[in-house]
């Protein structure tokens, strides 16, 4: 894994994102996206300081390569997976949706699918696609407190008590009680989403 790990790094210092996206489909097809995804990108994404300008393109190098190698993962278009009753959203105001990316991946690592919309979704525009898509599964990224608002998830899980409403991320600092409940890492995640 530490090989692994400094091969995204130099490919990124390279800000070569086709080879870190690249090498992200490669190990997901070797060792599965849980494993890749905890034991690889995250500590890769943790041990990048992001404060220099040089730093930051790097680190944007990295992320948006895994983001693209999660994304091809297992995908076919002409034959996409239903959505399987899952959707995947960022918070409102949440600009980083990774982790969605890869749970995403994951699912269709067993044949699954899922309805990722992205970061920033705003509280009425996730109501709206509940209604709309009708899933039975809903998780919600916050990466920061400013974007975790408990109360909010809250609520949403008590308009859709039908729902399986999660939230993801570290950004849940408030306890997270029924009817939402909090998920704490990638296999987590999956196991909530499988049927």
């Amino acid at each position: 894994m530490e090989i692994a790990r400094k091969r995204l790094a130099l490919a990124a210092e390279d800000l070569a994102g086709d080879r870190v996206a690249a090498l992200v489909t490669d190990l997901a097809h070797e060792w599965g996206v849980p494993a890749l995804w905890e034991q690889v990108c995250v500590p890769a994404l943790a041990a990048l300081p992001g404060h220099a300008a040089g730093e930051i393109a790097v680190e944007h190098a990295l992320s948006e390569g895994v983001r693209a190698g999660l994304d091809v993962f297992r995908r076919d278009p002409t034959r996409p997976l239903s959505a399987a009753g899952v959707l995947l959203a960022g918070a409102e105001q949440e600009t980083h949706c990774l982790a969605l990316h890869a749970l995403a991946a994951a699912l269709r690592e067993r044949a699954l699918g899922s309805l990722l919309l992205g970061p920033a979704l705003p509280w009425t525009a996730l109501a709206g696609a509940a209604l709309r898509a009708r899933p039975r599964t809903v998780v919600i990224w916050a990466q920061t407190p400013v974007t975790g608002r408990a109360y909010r998830l809250m609520r949403f899980a008590r308009d859709f008590p039908a729902l399986r409403v999660y939230g993801a991320g570290p950004g849940w600092i408030e306890p997270l009680t029924g009817p939402a409940r909090h998920l704490a890492s990638l296999p987590a995640a999956l196991a909530a989403c499988t049927p």
